[in-house]
């Protein structure tokens, strides 16, 4: 019975997987239509722990081409750049960016980004106290903290 399993079933399983491959999700880089007006320090910090999933400069790690991993990974990515996308920065009316740094502030002060699961492989995107008070800085000024108001240092 055990032979049967493995003769038949392990070549199924194979198969299955392989078919699986066929289905990719869209990868495409879309364009940056803007960056984020932040200090050059606060930039950095969001690019290694944020921009993965938060802006249009995605690095897809090798598992995020193997499905079914990959589904997981990109609908991840689409729903983190729907709630903030720092490529579509600050195309956003005021009223929205004033949402966007509250959000920020509450998801720093808890800890709740970046995400545990994602900070499982991508050790450099953990935030060090010094990252967090200085997103928070940045967040509690309203971005408004930069040499001159309104562009990038």
């Amino acid at each position: 019975m055990r032979r049967r399993i493995l003769r038949w079933g392990l070549p199924a399983v194979l198969i299955v997987f392989a078919a699986l491959q066929v289905v990719q999700p869209d990868r495409s880089r879309l364009p940056v239509e803007s960056d984020v007006v932040a200090p050059q320090a606060v930039r950095e910090i969001l690019r290694r722990s944020c921009f993965d999933c938060h802006s249009h400069e995605t690095s897809w790690p090798w598992y995020g081409y193997v499905a079914p991993v990959s589904w997981w990974l990109a609908d991840h990515v689409e729903h983190g750049r729907k709630d903030l996308n720092f490529s579509r920065w600050p195309t956003f009316d005021l009223e929205a960016q004033e949402h966007i740094f509250e959000d920020i502030d509450e998801q720093i002060r808890e800890e709740t980004m970046p995400l545990r699961s994602y900070l499982l492989l991508h050790r450099r995107a953990r935030l060090s106290a010094a990252d967090r008070e200085a997103l928070l800085r940045w967040a509690g000024t309203k971005g408004n903290d930069s040499p001159v108001s309104g562009s990038p240092e």
